[in-house]
């Protein structure tokens, strides 16, 4: 029996999903809390960063430059295709960046066995990270349990230490629907919930970000993708729960960050205050509390 049979038997019946999903929305807290952005400029704001290339079009030099990019900023990870990540692999050799791989992307629909081909073929080539689409039309459905089949065939394929992110396509969802993601991905063992891939309307919002961090709770994490383009929009998605950010803009958001650093850094020095700590006082200016 392959793997992907052996996950053909769901968790829970549909009935229960649906008690476990009503409960956890039932439960959502009235208020959410703010949450500390990693410093600017410092190297745990930049590991916060997928370095993210995804377009069909892309072509070998602009992955080397992707890859050059991340390496030269310490991103935590660059982000590609299947076709890309034996190529990513190799430019990364002795640094600390790793390669990340979409499954199922963009649409989501591929059958299990293509998303668990794809999986297995991306941890073999190094991949050490997977951020697959979930199945949303099937979730838009409540059709439950075949959609938590989907992401825990791609589980067993890929057990940790792989990193599973499951991209929930926020976008095309309700509040009900988000919540019903999560859980499933919680339920399946993943590692992160992430909002978007980018190619499917609206990307990412504080507002999932927030529902999305109070269904998973502190256990799992949350990545923010899709139209995160400035220090601004990834400082107040950090603030509102996740903890990576999905961009082909980091080289950007890192220039930005590095030029608001000296110039608060300068500004506070021509006032005495030369012992205070910029990087933290500037992340706060961004908060949205």
């Amino acid at each position: 029996m392959s793997a992907s049979d052996e996950t053909t038997t769901t968790r829970y019946t549909q009935s229960e999903w649906r008690t476990i999903i009503h409960d956890a929305e039932r439960d959502l807290p009235s208020s959410f809390p703010l949450y500390k952005a990693p410093s600017l400029g410092t190297s745990d704001f930049a590991k916060c960063i997928d370095h993210t290339l995804l377009k069909l079009e892309a072509t070998r030099e602009q992955i080397d430059e992707l890859c050059e990019e991340a390496r030269q900023h310490e991103f935590l990870s660059v982000c590609v295709r299947l076709r890309w990540v034996e190529r990513a692999v190799h430019n990364l050799q002795g640094s600390s960046v790793v390669v990340a791989c979409v499954v199922g992307f963009h649409e989501g629909t591929y059958s299990v066995s293509e998303k668990v081909k794809e999986a297995s073929m991306a941890v073999a080539a190094g991949a050490l990270e997977l951020d697959m689409v979930i199945n949303y039309p099937l979730l838009k459905q409540q059709r439950y349990s075949q959609v938590f089949t989907d992401v825990a065939a791609v589980r067993n394929v890929a057990p940790r230490p792989v990193v599973l992110k499951i991209i929930l396509e926020t976008s095309k969802l309700t509040q009900v629907d988000i919540v019903a993601g999560c859980k499933i991905a919680q339920a399946a063992n993943a590692d992160f919930v992430k909002t978007s891939t980018g190619f499917g309307g609206q990307g990412a919002t504080e507002g999932n970000v927030r529902l999305m961090k109070s269904v998973i709770g502190p256990n799992m994490k949350v990545k923010a993708s899709g139209g995160v383009k400035t220090v601004n929009e990834c400082v107040a998605m950090m603030e509102a729960g996740a903890e990576r950010i999905g961009t082909s803009n980091g080289v950007w958001i890192m220039r930005e960050a590095q030029s608001l650093l000296e110039d608060f850094t300068h500004a506070a020095g021509d006032k005495g205050r030369k012992n205070s700590r910029p990087a933290d006082s500037l992340t706060r200016m961004f908060s949205s509390s």
